[in-house]
């Protein structure tokens, strides 16, 4: 055998001895009984060779499937661990949301004779929002928009010639999703063309 094989890919040594096994195969059906050392083979030994040979591919065939099933994994593994890190605080963050709902509430039903109140809450607000931002928390504002079933929940619809067809007239509560996943959904009242009279 006059090519070295990379004693590291063992795919590549098992084809190699395919190859030589065939090789006498084939020099034993051209030149049979010619008496020269290792030109003939019985047919016995021929049968074991071509076994061989026959195993040798076999096994091949399982190292490339088994190769690429460890590589299937790797990947699998690592796309698995980029989920688990980008999407660390999801029940953090889902706990959070309602405190965020209550201070918008609380910033609505301030009136003007309490502004420094108002002021104060909203810089606590503010910095709370910033802080889950950063976190990877986007908020889904649906107001005028076009309702969209992955992002929105319909409660209901009102006729309206104000706002376009099957287009969010009224937002009841935002929607939150964390990175490109949705956390929860904006609940809106979808706009319908109002029906035209009977005749």
């Amino acid at each position: 055998m006059s090519k070295k094989h990379n004693e590291n890919d063992p795919a590549a040594g098992m084809a190699e001895v395919i190859e030589v096994v065939q090789e006498a195969g084939e020099s034993t059906e051209r030149t049979p009984g010619t008496g020269e050392a290792g030109a003939s083979a019985s047919p016995e030994e021929l049968v074991a060779l071509r076994d061989q040979a026959a195993k040798a591919e076999e096994n091949r065939d399982l190292y490339i499937r088994a190769m690429a099933d460890l590589d299937n994994f790797r990947k699998r593994a690592a796309r698995e661990r980029q989920d688990a890190v980008k999407y660390a605080n999801e029940s953090l963050l889902n706990r959070i949301i309602p405190v965020l709902d209550s201070f918008e509430l609380a910033l609505a039903a301030t009136d003007s004779a309490h502004e420094a109140v108002r002021d104060g809450v909203k810089m606590i607000f503010d910095q709370l929002r910033g802080a889950l931002t950063e976190a990877g928390l986007q908020e889904v504002d649906a107001a005028g928009q076009a309702f969209d079933p992955a992002l929105h929940e319909a409660v209901s619809m009102l006729e309206t010639a104000e706002t376009p067809d099957g287009h969010v007239v009224q937002q009841l509560r935002k929607g939150y999703r964390l990175n490109d996943r949705l956390m929860r959904p904006a609940t809106v009242v979808v706009a319908r063309a109002p029906s035209t009279p009977s005749a």
